[in-house]
């Protein structure tokens, strides 16, 4: 990218994010892939991976400090679900996608070749190191404000809110309480090629603890898991 060009995307993306960086080269950073690095040595340990961990820290806490205001009545089971949906990758990527950062990511041409740019994986991680970068500059104060600017609109129905990664939540709380990992199997499979229905089994520690079905695998684990939780948070 030439230094004009690079200039003028710089002024877009603060823009489009509402955040004039008073230090830019943080911003150039959390634009900036691993394999735009990896084919220019002399750039070795300036991508944007370790401005997205942070990012990934400061939207989190943002959030959740967000959810914590907006319902002061649910519990935390709730606002964790509803979480994970608000921040899986392929809402942050379409966040990131309205914000035109793929336009403005430094990539190398293996990933521009394939794609890259509109890659859900490259943009959510792009988008958290963009808040990262954000964090650096100016503290948690526009982190927070960007937060609540981007995401209050998706909560003011509680009805149609996000309910999260059935999958990745049951994992998380399976390995935190039990120290073990569930498994999925397809016990059932219905109808013709094209308009399968999928019958799936949710096993911890050997034994069927919930079964679901759906169009897809994908749809049926997520039943699964969520019927799964809906039993274990019974437990004592």
């Amino acid at each position: 990218m030439s230094g004009n060009r690079k200039e003028i995307g710089l002024s877009e993306v603060q823009k489009s994010i509402a955040h004039t960086f008073q230090d830019p080269s943080r911003l150039e950073q959390a634009l900036t892939h691993r394999s735009f690095t990896n084919e220019h040595p002399e750039l070795q340990g300036k991508n944007n991976e370790r401005l997205e961990f942070l990012g990934d820290a400061v939207l989190n806490l943002s959030l959740s400090h967000l959810l914590i205001e907006q319902f002061p009545d649910l519990p935390e089971g709730d606002l964790s679900k509803i979480r994970a949906g608000l921040v899986n990758e392929s809402h942050l990527a379409a966040l990131a996608l309205e914000l035109r950062l793929g336009d403005y990511l430094l990539i190398g041409r293996g990933e521009e070749i394939t794609g890259g740019r509109k890659k859900p994986s490259i943009l959510a991680d792009t988008l958290e190191a963009v808040l990262g970068a954000v964090y650096l500059d100016g503290g948690l104060g526009p982190v927070s404000e960007w937060v609540s600017r981007f995401f209050k609109s998706h909560l003011s129905d509680q009805e149609g809110l996000p309910k999260g990664d059935f999958k990745t939540l049951l994992q998380e709380y399976c390995q935190g309480k039990l120290k073990i990992t569930p498994s999925y199997t397809v016990f059932r499979e219905e109808g013709p090629d094209h308009k399968k229905v999928f019958f799936v089994e949710v096993r911890i520690r050997d034994q069927v603890v919930s079964r679901g079905k759906g169009k897809t695998k994908k749809e049926a684990q997520q039943k699964a898991a969520q019927k799964a939780l809906e039993g274990l948070s019974k437990l004592p």
